[in-house]
């Protein structure tokens, strides 16, 4: 399936589910309705900082956008092969996400991503229904994520984990592309919370 064809059912899906008119959801987005229209029907080319805010709106993880779900026939295979992980680029930034993980029901999702040299990208959406929990392994490159007042320089080996926050910068000063690992960790905020 299309990267934008997959965007579109997802988006399109999960407001659905959530209940929610077009007007609704832009106005929890502050993204516009003809924005999400063109989103739904696959005319669009969002960046990740529009799709973060509508990720936030419906409560998910911007990387179950990307997620494939299974069909209601059998059981998704626990296998992602490699040839059929799905890539999308931010046409803001030029950086590359590939979603590894099958569409098998798990807690952990994992993402690979390339940033370019040079680039910076702004996720600044409102709070979520759930908490996303994140770590970032360089494999290549170095990144410098701020979130929220926090901010930190990572090198090839480092390992940053941190919640998903309203407002997150990551950029690459870099002066060739930042490659790295995101395992994400999504627990309802209607769940007990676990005690440190």
């Amino acid at each position: 399936m299309d990267i934008h064809t997959l965007i579109a059912s997802r988006v399109r899906a999960l407001r659905t589910e959530r209940g929610l008119s077009l007007e609704a959801l832009a106005k929890l987005s502050n993204v516009s309705r003809s924005n999400i229209s063109l989103i739904e029907r696959g005319e669009s080319s969002p960046t990740a900082a529009l799709l973060d805010k509508l990720a936030a709106a419906l409560g998910v993880s911007l990387a179950s956008l990307f997620a494939e779900q299974e069909d209601g026939g059998s059981p998704p295979s626990p296998l992602s092969r490699a040839s059929q992980q799905t890539a999308w680029t931010d046409p803001a930034s030029g950086y590359t996400r590939r979603n590894l993980s099958s569409a098998a029901p798990s807690p952990i999702h994992l993402v690979e991503a390339v940033f370019p040299a040079g680039q910076r990208t702004v996720l600044d959406s409102s709070a979520r229904g759930s908490e996303i929990h994140q770590q970032i392994w360089i494999i290549e490159g170095t990144m410098e994520i701020t979130v929220g007042e926090q901010h930190w320089r990572l090198d090839a080996g480092d390992c940053l984990s941190m919640e998903v926050a309203p407002q997150m910068v990551f950029h690459n000063p870099g002066s060739s592309s930042a490659r790295y690992l995101v395992a994400l960790s999504t627990e309802s905020s209607t769940s007990p919370r676990r005690n440190p």
